[in-house]
């Protein structure tokens, strides 16, 4: 090989960080290791990508997941081998499930002692399959940056999710040619982009043949950037519109035509109108069991329009009438116009006997709290949030209760403001995953909603905060309890608390001084405004706020196991409060 050659050839660790650098990708989020070091040494030789150093691998992938979610850039995470890779499985888990694009790159043992038990070896590739849109293992360098190509190509278009790429060390050390292409082909994979018109049309002649229809929007939406497409399409018909949890911000909270959230805990008035529909039109949603309640008393009455990017979804969980493959703003930009040119127009008089209706269902008022109580009540910690912040925060939540009243109480004005674990409902989400959205967006407010059980799981990371001065500001709604659990003991295991009481919690505030961070402990519904308030007027520095809230208080309305969207609890004894 000539010198002019050999200067041509560059270490895989080197290719990897300019395929990275030709993606786009301007920040990552990882652990090293021994697998990894090339890599490692690569990153540490340029200053086109920051490297995020984490305190463990689950926060990385759920940092390089809140990153994604917020900004429809694909999140990148980098792990070790081993016990790397294992532990960033919840994490993919969490991005699979809601559909998130990621790219995950494992170190793995050199290729010649793949097999051997080598130290730190596990399959990667076996154990991430089932949480994977797809994953590949690297065996020759010359394929790096094509894998690296298809990888991003994968994880961003069609139903998005996470793609995992399994590199071996010996992969990083040796040499080859960097051609990064510029486009991939796949004969496996062809995602459908455009609805068929022939099913567009049967779907809006049934649309605006409706007497009770219902507009019911999910994740897709988001991922999809379809809300000024819902928007135009929901006020040109005139029809009521309910959102997933994973759809909230698409559609604006505080429009008429809103009937708040469907599903296991979702209002009174979506859940009755979706049971009492009879055209629904479903759009980037998948029909999940926590929104379909018992699926054999789901919409009983109504034809249903489903339309999704993933034709796998439809038809998985409730059989539809009308299926239209293709990306949602698309689809909906073409229904928009078909609807446009047509003579046909919605039924007027079904439509105002239908909403006076759905406002008799509303005059219920099933979110109303007791705002009388001497204990804070997580509810009126949220609404404040909500109005200090004109919902324009960037709310990352862990799972549990404080989750659910998140998604009832504050009103998000915006689209990718709303960060959660949907699917997965993973514990542990919050913090890492507000690191993420705060890396991209370091000018903004970015708040993690949590709990005293959630933020255990995670809170290392008050360290990462530390060392990129990430000014977050942490709302942990503090009961003392496994919330959620503990209010399903309550309501069907006959109160028998089993492993639900946190007996040893830490000094919270202690803790989080501990690692250089403001801490404030708020135990008065007279503090709470104010703590809020001044709070978040700190605007370089992050913040912990430790609400001691009412630990009776439970998530109404709430839809049981096995009962249908007309069958909810809304007291403790079955009643309106």
């Amino acid at each position: 090989m000539n010198k002019a050659n050999e200067a041509e050839m560059m270490m895989g660790g080197d290719i990897f960080v300019n395929a990275l650098i030709a993606e786009g990708v301007e920040h990552i989020f990882g652990y090293p290791g021994g697998a990894t070091l090339h890599i490692y040494d690569a990153i540490f030789k340029q200053n086109k990508l920051q490297h995020i150093l984490v305190r463990h691998e689950q926060g990385a992938v759920h940092a390089a997941d809140g990153y994604a979610r917020s900004t429809g850039k694909p999140g990148v995470a980098l792990v070790t081998s081993g016990p790397g890779a294992t532990n960033a499985i919840t994490g993919i888990a969490t991005a699979y499930l809601d559909s998130i694009p990621m790219v995950i790159i494992t170190g793995q043992v050199p290729t010649a002692l793949i097999g051997n038990d080598a130290f730190q070896e596990v399959d990667a590739i076996g154990i991430s399959r089932p949480c994977t849109k797809h994953n590949f293992l690297v065996k020759d360098v010359k394929d790096l940056a094509e894998i690296m190509k298809k990888a991003f190509y994968i994880a961003t278009t069609g139903r998005p999710g996470p793609v995992l790429v399994d590199i071996p060390k010996d992969v990083t050390i040796n040499r080859a040619v960097f051609e990064y292409p510029e486009t991939v082909e796949m004969r496996s994979y062809k995602p459908v982009v455009s609805g068929h018109l022939g099913q567009i049309r049967k779907a809006a002649e049934m649309m605006l043949s409706a007497k009770r229809p219902m507009i019911y929007s999910g994740g897709g939406v988001v991922l999809g950037d379809s809300s000024k497409e819902l928007i135009d399409l929901t006020r040109l018909l005139g029809y009521p519109i309910t959102q997933t949890l994973m759809g909230l911000g698409s559609y604006p909270p505080t429009d008429k035509q809103f009937v708040g959230m469907l599903g296991m805990h979702g209002t009174y008035e979506a859940n009755m109108a979706m049971h009492e529909c009879d055209v629904l039109i479903a759009i980037g949603a998948r029909f999940e069991d926590r929104v379909t309640g018992a699926v054999d008393k789901f919409c009983p009455y109504a034809k249903i329009i489903h339309i999704d990017i993933d034709p796998s979804s439809i038809s998985k969980n409730v059989k539809v009438d009308i299926p239209i493959v293709g990306a949602v703003d698309q689809v909906l930009q073409d229904l928009i116009q078909t609807i446009k040119e047509t003579d046909q127009k919605p039924d007027a008089e079904a439509l105002t006997t239908w909403w006076k209706q759905i406002e008799i269902w509303r005059a219920k008022n099933c979110l109303r709290y007791d705002r009388n109580s001497p204990l804070i009540k997580p509810q009126f910690v949220l609404e404040k949030l909500s109005e200090l912040t004109e919902g324009n925060a960037f709310i990352a939540s862990d799972v549990g209760q404080h989750q659910m009243f998140v998604a009832q109480y504050y009103q998000f004005a915006q689209p990718r403001h709303w960060i959660n674990s949907g699917g997965l409902g993973t514990m542990g989400f919050g913090l890492p995953a507000a690191m993420g959205v705060q890396i991209a967006h370091p000018d903004e407010t970015v708040v993690c909603v949590t709990g005293d059980g959630s933020i255990q799981m995670c809170i290392q990371e008050l360290s990462t905060c530390q060392q990129f001065d990430l000014p977050i500001k942490i709302i942990m709604l503090n009961n003392g309890y496994l919330g959620m659990v503990r209010q399903w003991q309550e309501l069907f295991y006959d109160k028998r608390y089993s492993h639900t009481y946190m007996e040893a919690l830490p000094d919270f505030i202690k803790l989080a001084e501990s690692y250089g961070h403001i801490g404030m402990r708020i135990e008065k519904p007279s503090e709470v405004e104010n703590a809020l308030a001044e709070g978040l007027a700190i605007k370089d520095r992050l913040v912990f706020m430790d609400f001691v809230i009412d630990q009776d208080e439970m998530v109404y309305p709430m839809i049981a196991a096995g009962k249908g969207h007309h069958e909810m609890l809304l007291s403790p004894e079955g009643e309106l409060a």
